[in-house]
């Protein structure tokens, strides 16, 4: 089957573009590498007038005019590549805004991408107007915009995610329903809002590459390593300011038994390997279940403090094994969930054997990539 993968978050596409090569399958991946983390494509799109005087430039442009030079760039590089992007099996896009471009450039490309292959998916996962408009309804225990919902954190630090319920991205999102023969969700948290959506195909884990990410052997000789990872972009959304309250108290109470490292804003190159000492992972506190860099921790055998809700239990029947740390918005929580590490330190080993066990039994990328096409075969005749 010939495949084209089109965007990336996370490394998402890479993982499962590397379960489908391992099938036999013929993969092309075109993305513009998820800004600073630099995901690497086969066709490579760049974000230009981003820095120095060319990004006072394109603001100026964009105050004036509405115009955004940068999505202009990216649609203009996409359509010099247009005759390698044509004649595939299945197209499949990782957002309705897979470009993270202005909306009306989104069409011309995904319109495109229609015209010139057999068919085409969409993924849910990350923000999108589904998934923001039923965060909107605020009918989850908690959500990314918690902070937004309850007035503690200004509007505006939010328009990255409400921008997918503007009327320019209801129309990109409208378009895109049309084109689709169907969407696919990576977790529970983007699979709650669509499970009764009549173009709605089904929940298909995320792919991790369990051959390139080994376990680490956690030896715990000392102080317990806490890793934080923070990109700016997404601080209030993952919940960072309460593990950040909850560092400065395990700091005030523990510092002999702890070290604490944080990284921001790393290359994803760098960034995987910054925490390969860490025992403990502060991920992310206002979801329901693991996001990306959780789950490539837990395959390094990590003892990851994230979202694992009943809901994530219960899909994977987790009762008894514990694989990660579920967390809430509550500082002080996170801080009794670490001391309980600190008093018992055999749990971390315990922890993070199940954590890899899971990767490897849930989120197998050759396992997860046949799951991919088996959904994608009975959403279109022709690939059978």
């Amino acid at each position: 089957m010939k495949i084209l993968l089109v965007g990336e978050y996370s490394r998402l596409h890479n993982s499962l573009k590397e379960g489908l090569l391992a099938s036999g399958h013929d993969v092309t991946l075109i993305s513009t590498g998820d800004h600073f983390k630099g995901y690497p494509s086969d066709i490579l799109l760049k974000r230009s007038f981003n820095t120095g005087l060319l990004r006072k430039v394109k603001i100026g442009i964009y105050s004036i005019f509405g115009f955004d030079i940068t999505s202009w760039s990216v649609k203009k590089q996409f359509f010099k590549n247009k005759e390698k992007l044509k004649n595939f099996d299945v197209v499949q896009l990782i957002n309705e805004s897979p470009f993270d471009a202005m909306p009306r450039h989104e069409i011309e490309m995904i319109r495109f991408l229609k015209e010139n292959n057999s068919s085409l998916y969409l993924l849910s996962c990350g923000n999108d107007y589904l998934h923001v408009q039923h965060l909107l309804k605020n009918t989850n225990r908690y959500s990314i915009l918690k902070g937004y919902l309850a007035k503690e954190v200004p509007a505006s630090v939010y328009d990255y995610v409400l921008k997918y319920v503007t009327p320019p991205f209801q129309k990109l999102h409208e378009f895109v329903f049309e084109q689709i023969e169907g969407v696919i969700a990576s977790d529970l948290d983007y699979h709650i809002p669509l499970k009764d959506h009549p173009k709605y195909l089904g929940f298909i884990p995320n792919p991790i590459n369990t051959d390139t990410i080994r376990p680490i052997d956690l030896e715990i000789r000392d102080k317990i390593i806490i890793f934080l990872g923070i990109n700016r972009k997404n601080y209030h959304t993952k919940g960072i300011a309460y593990f950040e309250e909850a560092i400065a108290i395990l700091q005030e109470r523990h510092s002999e038994e702890i070290q604490i490292s944080i990284a921001e804003n790393l290359p994803y190159d760098v960034y995987i390997n910054t925490y390969n000492k860490a025992h403990i992972v502060f991920d992310q506190v206002l979801s329901f279940d693991q996001g990306y860099n959780a789950l490539e921790a837990m395959a390094k055998g990590k003892v990851v403090f994230t979202g694992a809700e009943e809901e994530f239990l219960t899909k994977y029947n987790l009762q008894e094994d514990e694989v990660c740390v579920n967390v809430l918005p509550d500082a002080e929580a996170i801080v009794k969930k670490v001391e309980n590490l600190l008093n018992n330190r055999k749990k971390i080993k315990e922890i993070s054997k199940n954590a890899r066990l899971f990767i490897e039994r849930e989120h197998d990328y050759k396992a997860i990539s046949r799951q991919y096409v088996d959904i994608w075969k009975k959403g279109d005749r022709t690939l059978d």
